[in-house]
């Protein structure tokens, strides 16, 4: 059953999630700086819930001490250097799966954390999911951190390599829907032509010091504001 909670509002004028079509392969063609922010707002479909992103971070390669693809290439990472548009699952420390969006062409290695976001369609799926495996009490915390996103979302580690530009995988990856996320000029379900309006960005989270430094690795995207962003009060400021 579902428990008592505290809903977020919803807008009676946003258009029916499950029948947005996936954004072109081309949207995440592109440098992972420039996709992170492009990416807040965007929604996730399928799987029987919508999941309206709200806080992402960018994980930029070879480059990037944080990033998974930092030494190279492996049987784990080897999505991240697949084609962009594809879903990296890992598992982290064998306790939940996070997901991320592979940007750039084939070989770069780079891709977005999907950290948090709001369940628009699906909630009462995305409550028994959750409390098949722990508690949660609030449609904010439904998918408010990475980890809590997956579950919500009905993905594991072996969806690793979904395609998110096919509307037969199972899962796509939609553009913005609600009118709290459009940019002037976007229309509902496009690819977004500017980052969010009420973006924020700052250091990651989670990560050790040398790959969180915030003047070198400002990469943690966020919608300010939202009540679904993961980390604590200071971290949001």
């Amino acid at each position: 059953m579902r428990p008592d909670s505290h809903p977020i509002p919803r807008n009676d004028s946003l258009p029916d999630a499950a029948s947005a079509p996936p954004l072109p392969r081309t949207f995440c063609d592109r440098d992972v700086l420039e996709l992170a922010p492009l990416l807040l707002g965007c929604v996730l479909v399928g799987r029987g819930v919508a999941l309206r992103i709200t806080e992402v971070e960018a994980y930029v390669g070879a480059q990037d001490p944080g990033s998974h693809a930092y030494r190279g290439r492996t049987a784990r990472n080897a999505t991240m250097f697949g084609e962009p548009g594809h879903l990296y699952v890992y598992r982290h420390m064998g306790l939940h799966s996070c997901m991320n969006v592979v940007a750039d062409v084939e070989g770069i290695g780079t891709g977005c954390l999907i950290r948090a976001g709001e369940i628009l369609d699906g909630t009462d799926l995305a409550y028994r999911r959750r409390l098949a495996g722990g508690t949660c009490h609030r449609d904010r915390d439904l998918a408010r951190g990475p980890g809590r996103a997956t579950v919500a979302c009905g993905i594991t580690y072996v969806e690793d390599g979904l395609d998110l530009c096919d509307p037969g995988s199972g899962m796509h990856l939609a553009g913005r829907l609600d009118p709290r996320d459009l940019a002037a000029g976007e229309a509902p379900g496009s690819a977004p032509l500017m980052p969010h309006p009420r973006l924020a960005a700052g250091p990651r989270i989670g990560l050790r010091e040398e790959a969180s430094h915030p003047q070198h690795y400002p990469w943690r995207y966020r919608i300010a504001g939202d009540p679904t962003v993961s980390g604590s009060g200071r971290q949001n400021a």
